[in-house]
């Protein structure tokens, strides 16, 4: 787990403005390693770019072992109001949470996905940009009617019907268009041809049967400026976390109404 930068000051940090923390919302492919691999090889990108980057790992599990996502939901005291570490150890590697039983619970407790991700923003507060990696099921509901735009990632040429499943979830539960990032497997004609076709079929499918727009990129594996190019276009579409709205405080002094006092006879 993360340490944490703690002071006396923590309290008031939480009040000054800062930059808007960025989302990025990836979905995560049953049993697609390289889905994963690439994912952090964007994050990686990012993060050579100077923008620090948190990660919940949707389809890891919270132990006591290995803290997550669920450990901060349950008991907010345990980082005592301070954002997680970004000092120089942070910045030197990804700063990685185990988050699927804590994305499950945001979702359930919250009334819309907006108060669901401004939950999350006091604890990563202090990163530019914080990745969320998960299935379509738990990613839909924190990005319901937000202007996220969701990235799929997949490779080769035979993963239609798999991203269709996929885009189908999110068009239905939670209303957002998404991107489809395929991982060439190579560079000769016939794969390209293969990749293209399949992007197209799914654009296809996607207009005709979800009534959405899908945008559609493809990048080389293991490809630094293809990898540098994808983290420039998600962080150009990410969304943004404020922090939620503060109860105004009465001026000191200021009298309270009276309230009705209610007398029996």
């Amino acid at each position: 787990m993360l340490d944490t930068a703690f002071h006396q000051g923590a309290s008031l940090l939480r009040l000054m403005p800062g930059s808007p923390l960025r989302l990025l919302a990836i979905l995560a492919q049953p049993d697609a390693a390289y889905g994963l691999e690439t994912f952090f090889q964007v994050c990686s990108a990012l993060q050579r770019m100077g923008y620090p980057v948190a990660v919940l790992d949707g389809t890891a599990r919270e132990t006591d072992a290995s803290p997550g996502l669920a450990h901060l939901l349950a008991e907010p005291s345990w980082q005592d109001g301070a954002p997680l570490d970004t000092g120089a150890a942070a910045a030197a590697s990804l700063a990685v949470l185990p988050a699927a039983y804590g994305l499950r619970r945001l979702a359930r407790q919250s009334t819309d996905a907006v108060a669901a991700q401004q939950t999350l923003q006091p604890f990563f507060r202090s990163y530019a940009v914080l990745a969320i990696y998960a299935p379509a099921e738990a990613l839909a509901p924190l990005v319901r009617d937000t202007a996220a735009v969701p990235l799929l990632i997949a490779e080769g040429g035979d993963h239609a019907m798999r991203s269709y499943r996929q885009l189908k979830h999110m068009a239905l539960h939670a209303g957002v268009p998404c991107t489809v990032a395929s991982v060439l497997p190579t560079d000769r004609p016939a794969s390209l041809h293969r990749v293209h076709a399949t992007l197209a079929t799914l654009q296809r499918c996607a207009e005709r049967h979800l009534g959405s727009e899908l945008r559609t990129t493809t990048l080389r594996a293991n490809h630094p400026q293809d990898l540098q190019r994808l983290a420039l276009q998600l962080l150009e579409n990410a969304g943004t976390i404020g922090a939620a709205p503060v109860a105004a405080v009465p001026p000191f002094g200021t009298q309270r109404p009276a309230q009705p006092f209610a007398r029996s006879h």
